[in-house]
């Protein structure tokens, strides 16, 4: 149990270092850092593993150049981790299954244990990486691509929404409480 409560300890120090504290310490507008977060979220629920944090930078590139709109690359990029190779299995799964239904596929749902299985047969360690690219590739674009790509648009748009909501009432809580803070230090020392 001690090491179990000492990984939960790591990954939760992780994504507060690399997540929270950002957020924290930007010294742009809640809105800059809040779009960060909302371009990562998107772009980690789609299915472009490995790539996310590119598409994040092209999106930044096009952003910048195109419309004149500014947010955080890196928290976009640190964003992107939201999908790792623990939750990217079933997102994927809940895109396949979104896609489905939204393709009026109802009975050509596949159950989750198969779709593991399929996704472990198809990135077994025994097979080179690129073998394992082309298999992946492969599944994408015949197998599941469509389903999954429609699938994930819902929650992209869903997630990014929500990441930007909760990341700008974050970043104005925290800067409202800090500014209490100092408030409340320079009226102790003002009278003293």
């Amino acid at each position: 149990m001690g090491q179990r409560r000492r990984a939960i300890h790591r990954i939760w120090r992780l994504i507060k270092l690399r997540l929270l504290v950002p957020l924290m310490r930007t010294p742009h507008p809640p809105e800059y850092a809040a779009w960060g977060t909302a371009v990562g979220l998107a772009w980690a629920f789609t299915p472009t593993p490995g790539i996310q944090m590119g598409l994040v930078f092209i999106t930044w590139l096009a952003a910048r150049h195109f419309f004149q709109l500014h947010f955080s690359l890196v928290l976009g990029a640190a964003w992107t981790w939201a999908s790792n190779i623990f939750t990217g299995p079933p997102v994927l799964y809940l895109s396949y299954v979104t896609g489905q239904v939204l393709l009026g596929r109802w009975s050509d749902i596949t159950g989750y244990d198969s779709f593991i299985r399929l996704w472990e047969q198809a990135f077994t360690t025994d097979q080179p990486l690129t073998q394992q690219l082309m298999t992946a590739l492969k599944m994408a674009i015949r197998d599941w691509g469509l389903a999954i790509w429609i699938g994930c648009l819902p929650w992209c748009a869903l997630l990014g929404f929500l990441g930007y909501r909760w990341s700008l009432k974050f970043i104005t809580a925290h800067r409202a409480s800090k500014a209490r803070r100092l408030a409340r230090r320079f009226e102790r020392n003002f009278r003293h």
